[in-house]
């Protein structure tokens, strides 16, 4: 027996034999490719000299389940290690990788001297760790100048990684907590095709202005679900074929947002708040092919006669989606693209509705806040016209989700703060929602209101000089009633009256053959879900060599993980403090390797009660 495991021992170090050691028991190999996933592996077993690509995903790994004798072999390229316990990156692996999948661990540091062993790695996934922006050592990339992909989604990042490679062509930086971007922040990525940052808390006063300049090869930029108000300036134009803004609440489109835009392919502007576009803003974009406009207030006036006439002419060489009209009520819910016969009478001073001006929007972000314990200022009366001291404010439905604000200020002011607050039965609970509006402005249309509501509406002017009326002016206030939401008619009465009476002579012979066919109909379905259950059942444990995590759904782009719970507690009520204590009064045992963060965030220092009640921008983002 000695002798036997001496020499089978030989020939796996120094690799005498056809193929060295065979495969473990415990995995499935076939030529190259090793699958020793979801067997609950606490330790890798030895493998063949012959391994090229290991999966070892959805086991029990830490650090100490990874032998040194990885390190040793020459022939593995790619290994998973995603969804196990790592809770540092591994130091045993083997320089030969291209490509390392550690998703949906624990990491929480990316030190230099374990990246410099890999200097082949072009491909590094590090989605869904606990990686934050100061656990990255300083010059951590330095070792790894071929790495080409780079995979930090759903981590804790507040700030984009420093010293990251200048081979890097893919960076993805989703779901963090990034909310500035300074000017050097991509400086020498100027191979970087594609770059993602969706979900953070970016904002266009927090976006140098230079930041995306720098990346001339950038083919795809996606700002996903921040708070940008219009998009970045002096985005890459050259090459860039993909842009995606959605789900940001902008409000406006500048004229210049995409000049110089030859390339471009897809545009998705989906789930903001804008009600037109500029002439101009698609003048050099004839290569696009899929315009996304989804979950707009489109106002289809005399503003978008320029784009009726560019959709037109384009035909179907361009894919546009979610073009619907919100307003005027004359052409709400059709098409823009339908509107022909309307858009041609408007310059002619036709009576429709379409030839109303546009209310502007205005030109700073909009922040969002659920405040319980904050109660707006109540104003004299409901509805109609309130003046202030300095200042008078009118408010006017125009639609069942609409409300037109316009207002008279005798002085200048740099800027105004306009808020509104859907009322229930308290004046102090609801969501307030604000925006920054120009000093030019004196009108602003809001949107998407919920029909058959109370409204207060209120602005405050924001000058430096406190001596006109600065940050302690007292805003003037509004209340609004929206109005009915829109039911179609016309007839539906009769029609509902035929069908009873049809109803009411029907034979009773054919109602009780319609229930009968209905219960069989509902037996033959629970008979085919009864079967197809246990089917699922008895085939549960099969497929165990299956390559990946079967049964979940991934994107594109993570192959595994769970999405971290980022949720913040906040804390309001005196005294300003806490405590973590066990559930029936039972001691606390909690296992070694459990640790508990706890991040707090302050709002800033100065007083929102200087602005009428209003949250500032840190405390809205916190």
């Amino acid at each position: 027996k000695f002798s036997f495991s001496l020499a089978f021992f030989v020939c796996f170090i120094t690799g005498d034999g056809d193929e060295g050691i065979v495969c473990p028991s415990v995995c499935r190999c076939d030529e190259g490719f090793v699958y020793c996933n979801d067997r609950g592996l606490s330790i890798i077993p030895p493998l063949p000299l012959t391994a090229a690509i290991l999966y070892l995903q959805s086991n029990r790994l830490s650090n100490a389940g990874l032998p040194p004798s990885l390190e040793r072999s020459s022939s593995i390229r790619v290994v998973y290690l995603y969804a196990n316990q790592l809770d540092e990156f591994p130091i045993h692996l083997p320089p030969s990788l291209r490509e390392l999948h550690l998703q949906d661990n624990n990491i929480r540091t990316l030190p230099r001297s374990s990246l410099a062993k890999l200097p082949l790695l072009e491909r590094l996934h590090l989605d869904d760790n606990s990686i934050s922006t100061v656990s990255i050592q300083e010059r951590a990339f330095s070792g790894t100048p071929r790495l080409r992909l780079l995979f930090l989604s759903r981590n804790h990042l507040s700030s984009i990684p420093a010293g990251l490679p200048a081979s890097l062509e893919e960076l993805r930086l989703d779901d963090n907590r990034i909310s500035t971007i300074p000017t050097h922040a991509f400086r020498g990525l100027s191979s970087l095709r594609r770059l993602v940052l969706d979900g953070n808390l970016l904002a266009n006063t927090r976006i140098a202005d230079d930041t995306f300049s720098r990346l001339s090869n950038l083919t795809e930029l996606s700002l996903v679900r921040n708070a940008l108000q219009a998009p970045p300036v002096n985005l890459p134009s050259a090459h860039l074929m993909r842009l995606h803004l959605q789900d940001n609440g902008m409000t406006h489109m500048p004229r210049g947002a995409l000049d110089g835009m030859r390339r471009l392919q897809r545009l998705d502007l989906s789930g903001n708040n804008l009600t037109s576009l500029p002439r101009g803003l698609l003048k050099d974009t004839e290569s696009l092919e899929l315009l996304l406009l989804r979950g707009n207030p489109w106002y289809c006036g005399c503003n978008l006669r320029w784009l009726h006439a560019w959709l037109h002419g384009r035909g179907a060489a361009v894919t546009v989606r979610g073009l619907t009209c919100q307003g005027p009520e004359a052409v709400r819910g059709q098409a823009l693209r339908d509107l022909t016969g309307l858009m041609e009478q408007s310059p002619h001073g036709s009576t429709t509705t379409t030839s109303l001006l546009v209310p502007t929007q205005g030109s700073l972000f909009t922040l969002r806040a659920k405040r319980p314990g904050l109660v707006m200022p109540l104003p004299p009366g409901e509805g109609g016209q309130v003046s202030g001291e300095a200042l008078e404010l009118t408010v006017k439905p125009l639609s069942p989700d609409s409300v037109l604000v316009t207002w008279l200020c005798p002085r200048p002011a740099p800027s105004f703060r306009l808020s509104w607050l859907r009322l229930g039965s308290s004046a102090a609970l609801g969501s307030i929602t604000e925006t920054l509006v120009p000093g030019e402005r004196q009108q602003y249309l809001l949107t998407q209101l919920t029909p058959r509501s109370h409204y207060l509406i209120c602005l405050l002017p924001l000058r430096q000089d406190p001596s006109i009326g600065g940050a302690s002016a007292t805003p003037a206030c509004a209340q609004i009633e929206t109005g009915e939401a829109l039911v179609s008619t016309g007839g539906e009465g009769s029609d509902k009256e035929g069908q009873d009476s049809e109803i009411t002579v029907l034979p009773l012979a054919g109602i009780i053959g319609g229930a009968t066919a209905l219960v069989s109909l509902l037996l033959i379905f629970g008979i085919f879900c009864w079967y197809g259950q246990r089917a699922g059942y008895m085939s549960g444990d099969s497929g165990s060599y299956s390559r990946g995590r079967g049964g979940k759904h991934y994107d594109d782009y993570v192959e595994s993980g769970t999405k971290k719970d980022t949720s913040i507690l906040e804390i309001r009520a005196p005294p300003a403090g806490f405590q973590m204590t066990a559930m029936a009064h039972q001691p606390l045992q909690p296992k070694l390797e459990d640790v508990t963060y706890i991040h707090t965030i302050f709002p800033s220092s100065s007083s929102s009660s200087s602005h009428g009640g209003i949250p500032d921008i840190d405390y809205a983002y916190t």
